[in-house]
């Protein structure tokens, strides 16, 4: 699971310091939302021939790590 993460960088001059794959200009949370829009694996590597596989399980393995806090105080949608 390290491996992958390291595949999440944040650099601020790539996409304003927003965490993405690789130093590429993909944002996690772009990934993410195309995911949660019901994309699957197979057709956002198609859509995104520089991304691999490793990276869609990298933006999971990152969201999975950032979800693991203590308590919510308060959640908007």
């Amino acid at each position: 699971m390290p491996a992958l993460l390291e595949r999440i960088t944040i650099l601020p001059e790539v996409c304003h310091g927003k965490p993405t794959v690789r130093g590429l200009r993909y944002p996690v949370e772009t990934i993410l939302g195309l995911l949660g829009a019901g994309m699957t694996t197979d057709e956002i590597l198609a859509d995104y021939e520089d991304l691999e596989r490793d990276d869609i399980l990298a933006v999971l393995t990152f969201a999975a790590r950032l979800s693991q806090v203590k308590r919510l105080e308060h959640f908007a949608a």
